[in-house]
C-alpha cells in the first residue's frame, strides 16, 4: 500500500525563498502596527486622544 502523495509539485526555490520573506515583511509591519496603534485596536484608549501629545490648541 502507498502513502499519500502531495497534490501539488514542489515549488521552486525561488518562489519559497521570496514567500519566506514577504511572510516575514507583513509579520514586521503587523508587530510594528500593533506597538504604535495596539491600545486603540484592543480598546484600551481612544484614537480620538492622540498619540500621547500633550498639546491643548482648542
Amino acid at each position: 500500500m502507498m502513502g499519500a502523495r502531495p497534490l501539488l509539485p514542489p515549488a521552486p526555490l525561488f518562489h519559497r525563498v521570496l514567500a519566506k520573506g514577504m511572510g516575514a515583511t507583513m509579520w514586521f509591519f503587523v508587530f510594528y502596527r500593533a506597538r504604535q496603534d495596539g491600545a486603540v485596536m484592543l480598546g484600551w484608549r481612544h484614537p480620538w486622544e492622540g498619540h500621547g501629545h500633550d498639546d491643548d490648541h482648542h
